[in-house]
């Protein structure tokens, strides 16, 4: 039993990496470059996705092209709705525009006192009619879902011990993760 429990997290981790590796190489259709070797579609993909982000942020022709593009997608009914959440989702997590950057702990219970870890994605609802709240996006363990909440300011504590990237490596692994040595 041992055996398995050292060697199932190295033996799922190499899967994954040849599956992710194996997608990304087969979006080349090979009716393009007859005889290519294995690996030649990944490195082709990575080496586009790399010039287009360079050329897309350091150059103003680039930069007005993906713009346009992007302006288009927002303004077709039925696209927009999908590229905008798409687009929103990916930012949050990389980029200039973090959002779960702000790592929180949340009462959610007081009788017994229960807190849940989380990240603050907006500190004023008063758009949404809401002005006393403030929302709070609580990731599902081993997953990538998780709910958003609505929670008074008194109840919402700032993370100290942690910075949000282990935050969230603490949330979704049902908290069994522990905090490195990054800071």
């Amino acid at each position: 039993m041992q055996g398995l429990i050292l060697i199932s997290p190295i033996a799922a981790t190499g899967y994954l990496i040849v599956r992710v590796f194996d997608s990304i190489d087969s979006m080349v259709p090979y009716q393009l470059i007859p005889y290519m070797p294995r690996g030649i579609g990944f490195l082709i993909v990575i080496v586009l996705v790399t010039l287009t982000g360079y050329l897309g942020t350091r150059f103003f022709v680039g930069r007005w092209l993906f713009d346009s593009f992007a302006f288009v997608l927002e303004h077709t009914p039925g696209v927009k709705h999908l590229y905008s959440s798409l687009r929103d989702i990916i930012s949050s997590f990389v980029g200039e525009k973090k959002k779960f950057n702000k790592p929180v702990w949340v009462c959610v219970s007081n009788d017994p006192e229960t807190w849940r870890i989380g990240f603050m994605t907006q500190k004023d609802m008063a758009q949404f009619g809401m002005a006393d709240k403030v929302a709070v996006y609580m990731p599902h363990a081993y997953a990538i879902s998780g709910w958003v909440i609505l929670a008074d300011p008194k109840n919402v504590k700032p993370v100290k011990e942690m910075n949000a990237a282990q935050a969230m490596k603490f949330a979704l692994s049902g908290g069994i993760t522990t905090v490195d040595d990054e800071n």
